[in-house]
C-alpha cells in the first residue's frame, strides 16, 4: 500500500497543470509543515472540485483571507494517481475537507489523502480551477469530449468532423 497523507492545516493548497493544452497532466497539492503533496488528478476532478467548491462557499471568505499564491510548489511529483475525490466540512473548525482515494488495481487497499482547507483556500482553488478549465481545450456541445482546434471527429455527429 502506499503512503496516506493527513494535513490538517496545509498553508499551501492548489490545483495545476504541466504541458500543453490537450497533453496537460493535472495536479492537486498540498503542503503543511514543509511536507509538499502532490497527486495527479484528471482534468475532471479539477473542473468538478472547482464547481462544488463554489456551491459549498456559501458566504465568501473575510478580506485577506483568500491564498494569494496559487502556484505549483516544485519540483511536482505525485505520490501516486487520484481515483476520486469527496468533499466534507468540519464544523468545529470550520474547515473543508477534501479526501483523495488512490487509483490501484483492483482487490488493492487504496490510500487517501485528506486537506482540512479554508474557506480562502478553497475559494482560491475555485478561481484557479475556472482559469485551468478557461485555459483548456473547447468542449464538444454534442458528445462532451474535448475538440482540437481543428475540430474532432464526433461519435454523435455519425464519424463527422465537428468544429
Amino acid at each position: 500500500m502506499t503512503e496516506s497523507f493527513d494535513l490538517a492545516a496545509p498553508d499551501h493548497f492548489t490545483v495545476g497543470a504541466i504541458g500543453p493544452a490537450g497533453q496537460r497532466v493535472f495536479y492537486l497539492q498540498g503542503r503543511q509543515a514543509g511536507v509538499v503533496v502532490t497527486l495527479k488528478v484528471e482534468k475532471e476532478h479539477v473542473r468538478a472540485l472547482g464547481e462544488h467548491l463554489a456551491g459549498v462557499l456559501a458566504r465568501p471568505p473575510a478580506a485577506g483571507d483568500v491564498a494569494d499564491d496559487v502556484t505549483l510548489l516544485e519540483p511536482v511529483e505525485p505520490a501516486w494517481i487520484v481515483a476520486s475525490l469527496a468533499v466534507g466540512y468540519d464544523a468545529d473548525g470550520d474547515r473543508i475537507v477534501i479526501v483523495a482515494r488512490e487509483l490501484v488495481e483492483e482487490g488493492d487497499e487504496p490510500a487517501a489523502a485528506r486537506f482540512r482547507i479554508t474557506r480562502g483556500q478553497a475559494a482560491a482553488l475555485v478561481e484557479r480551477a475556472r482559469a485551468l478549465m478557461k485555459a483548456s481545450r473547447p468542449i464538444c456541445p454534442m458528445c462532451t469530449e474535448p475538440k482540437d482546434p481543428g475540430g474532432h471527429v464526433c461519435p454523435r455527429a455519425n464519424g463527422h468532423v465537428v468544429r
